[in-house]
């Protein structure tokens, strides 16, 4: 139990980083599929999605510190699950960036949460057999291991932005954006 702390702790680290730090405060993200949104206003939807998403990770990885037991670990799990499915819901509910590679962000961003759907499909079926201690170590585990491979790929989705990226446009509306500066002033 102490090492699926661990590893929450680490993912939602690894996560926040992506966005440039560690977290505060929240909100999920809006916008429209059809449209193009500002830059900034995009980069700001993108990390309110992800101070939501890590804020719950972190309660998630609290609420096992302070009930390390097969409830705390199940308590766990299911708010790992409505976070993800939400933070993926946002990101598909983004609409593109008014820039010149809109598209490919948005590309990016969608593929990233089909790749957070696919991990969740993971935690789902492990939640569903999580019966009995065993049950909820072996849980526990499939949690942690797709945490880590959820950070993987939004390392993986940031790093993608920065190479399509030619004019900078994004990189610049992150590092402007409200909340995404409250991503990195509290790391």
């Amino acid at each position: 139990m102490r090492s699926l702390l661990a590893v929450l702790i680490l993912s939602a680290a690894i996560v926040a980083a992506g966005c440039g730090g560690g977290s505060d405060s929240s909100s999920g993200a809006s916008g429209t599929e059809s449209s193009a949104t500002a830059a900034d206003d995009w980069a700001n939807s993108v990390c309110e999605a992800f101070v939501a998403w890590n804020n719950s990770i972190t309660d998630a990885g609290q609420g096992i510190r302070d009930n390390p037991s097969e409830e705390g670990i199940r308590t766990a799990g299911e708010q790992i699950q409505t976070a993800t499915q939400t933070l993926a819901d946002d990101l598909r509910g983004l609409g593109r960036p008014d820039t010149e590679s809109g598209q490919e962000a948005k590309d990016t961003v969608d593929q990233l949460a089909t790749n957070l759907d696919t991990s969740l499909q993971k935690i789902n079926e492990a939640m569903d057999n999580a019966s009995g201690t065993t049950g909820a170590v072996t849980a526990a585990s499939t949690i942690g291991t797709s945490l880590v491979e959820m950070a993987d790929n939004v390392s993986t989705a940031f790093q993608q932005l920065q190479e399509i990226d030619a004019q900078g446009e994004l990189q610049s509306a992150f590092e402007q954006g409200d909340s995404c500066a409250a991503l990195t002033t509290t790391s």
